[in-house]
């Protein structure tokens, strides 16, 4: 077990994180059911150099579901990001960003482990909807190394399609 410390990557290439990516796993979130299949996160850049955040997947009874964000990229830190759900006219409000910080990224730009520094949220995300187990193992040592309870780790299904909305 490892210091507890959650440590972003020190480098990111924004260009190359954006795109399409799958959830293989996660830690238990208040707002997305833990029954939902099809989750997947895509990345692009808004016009003002923010990350539009657009997360997918079919929830527990098959319907589809969009949430949009926004992502405020951290110019000192490269690894992390400031992300919020909120409607536009809402996010001047205080308090309402979440820190998203890059644990952990391979070189390709193919797997990546995301998590907040508080240790509450963690995601382990794949360019492809399937993962061997033995990657997923070490992706998940990652985490166990900087500090997170894996004891209620999800796994949704995912079948490889986006979910249209």
């Amino acid at each position: 077990m490892g210091d507890g410390e959650a440590r972003s990557v020190p480098a990111l290439e924004l260009g190359r994180y954006l795109g399409l990516w799958f959830e293989v796993g996660r830690l238990p979130l208040r707002f997305e059911d833990e029954r939902s299949t099809d989750v997947t996160a895509e990345y692009s850049l808004n016009d003002d150099h923010t990350v539009r955040v657009d997360n997918r997947c079919l929830d527990e009874n098959g319907e589809p579901t969009q949430a949009l964000g926004q992502g405020l990229p951290d110019d000192e830190h490269p690894g992390r990001l400031q992300v919020t759900f909120l409607p536009e006219s809402l996010r001047w409000i205080p308090f309402t960003k979440a820190d998203y910080w890059v644990l952990r990224i391979d070189e390709g730009y193919e797997n990546a482990l995301v998590g907040t520094p508080d240790h509450k949220h963690l995601w382990l995300l794949s360019r492809d909807h399937r993962m061997s187990k033995e990657l997923e193992s070490s992706y998940l040592d990652t985490a166990r190394e900087q500090g997170f309870d894996l004891a209620d780790w999800i796994r949704p299904s995912q079948s490889g399609r986006v979910v249209q909305v």
